[in-house]
């Protein structure tokens, strides 16, 4: 099966390891960093979401207007806009960007986050509204005759969009989440289900939980899989497990000094989201795992957001990804403390090497689907 790269599209040069230089929105920079991800390998890249951020949405028609064929990937929470205002604004973008959009909902994992822009909603009732919310916007997406919805979270009547997407019959929609909660309503809902980076056989349990969803909800097919990293490289082990060390002391330095690391909502108190919380669990239980995963990245952030390393050289980061690949995961997000080194070197050094090795596994999974005798082999 085909593997796609993921990476971020910040809209400034700040990290967990360093401060931004200049506004919160550098439009320079965001469009540097969003070129860097089309010229050096990847697929898409991501627009997230923060209560106090720039919104990504004109952020990503500015790039998208500007770019051929880097695919966009916009996160959205659905507390922030009624549904038919966010299906219009979404294919307009699918417009803007010829049809390169795919949609990340995000449910929300963090009351005080929530609540900065009025949602005092439960966890609960906030999975009840973004699978209410999905199935509003999908049907407008696609439908070209006035309908009414009445609701648990939405009620509307004779509503009609005049903009519809460029993709047929829809964009993607992206989900992600590790609470029975996520996993019943991404497996019902999302076209691709997205994971943080843990332990290969925790991984594997998370995806069979979705599968299980989907097949609870009535899919035939569960969702593709994503999983997403902080890749670590450098030309020999040594020289990475140094900059590994590097890394988490600058993060340490920055937490000491009381500037905000990793997600905003991360105030030093135990997550309220899963997550998070299994992110904790695995690093408490060591700070190795598998072939190069890493944890004291995570574990200095609190578990905030996507933030297990993979340490190593290119060589051994694509065979770390690969084994992830080999679970069935077709889509690997990566992001690097250096937004613009990191990306550019992983794109030169990482990708074409995952790649290749996945070419050379579906050619043989074809030549054994074709040879006489031979049971076909599936990922």
């Amino acid at each position: 099966m085909p593997v796609e790269f993921l990476g971020i599209a910040a809209t400034n040069d700040g990290s967990e390891t360093s401060p931004r230089s200049g506004a919160s929105f550098d439009k320079d920079y965001t469009l540097r960093l969003a070129r860097a991800h089309e010229d050096h390998g990847w697929d898409r890249v991501l627009f997230a979401y923060g209560s106090g951020s720039p919104d990504p949405a004109p952020a990503a028609a500015y790039v998208a207007a500007r770019l051929e064929k880097l695919q966009i990937l916009l996160a959205h929470r659905p507390n922030v806009s009624y549904p038919t205002y966010a299906a219009k604004t979404f294919a307009t973008l699918d417009r803007i960007s010829d049809g390169r959009l795919t949609v990340h909902f995000i449910t929300g994992g963090n009351d005080h986050e929530q609540r900065r822009e009025g949602d005092t909603l439960t966890k609960d009732q906030r999975y009840s509204r973004t699978r209410e919310y999905i199935q509003i916007v999908k049907r407008i997406w696609t439908t070209h005759e006035p309908f009414d919805h009445e609701g648990e979270h939405y009620t509307f009547h004779d509503f009609v969009s005049d903009v519809f997407p460029v993709q047929q019959p829809r964009p993607g929609v992206s989900f992600g989440g590790s609470s029975p909660a996520a996993y019943a309503a991404g497996g019902a809902e999302a076209d691709i289900f997205c994971l943080w980076g843990e332990p290969l056989a925790q991984t594997a349990e998370q995806i069979e939980a979705v599968k299980a969803a989907a097949a609870a909800a009535g899919r035939t097919e569960p969702p593709r899989f994503q999983v997403a990293f902080r890749p670590i490289i450098a030309p020999t082990e040594e020289l990475a497990w140094e900059k590994a060390h590097r890394t988490v002391d600058a993060i340490r330095a920055r937490r000491a000094s009381g500037a905000p690391v990793g997600v905003r909502h991360h105030t030093g108190a135990a997550p309220e989201n899963t997550g998070s919380r299994r992110l904790i669990a695995i690093a408490e239980s060591g700070e190795r795992h598998d072939r190069a995963l890493w944890t004291p990245t995570a574990a200095v952030t609190g578990g905030a957001g996507n933030s297990n390393a993979l340490v190593g050289t290119p060589e051994t980061v694509a065979q770390a990804l690969l084994d992830y690949y080999d679970l069935g995961v077709d889509i690997l997000s990566a992001r690097g403390y250096d937004l613009l080194g990191d990306a550019v070197d992983f794109g030169r050094y990482v990708i074409p090497i995952v790649r290749e090795e996945v070419a050379k596994r579906d050619a043989e999974r074809a030549a054994g689907q074709h040879r006489p005798g031979l049971t076909a082999v599936r990922s």
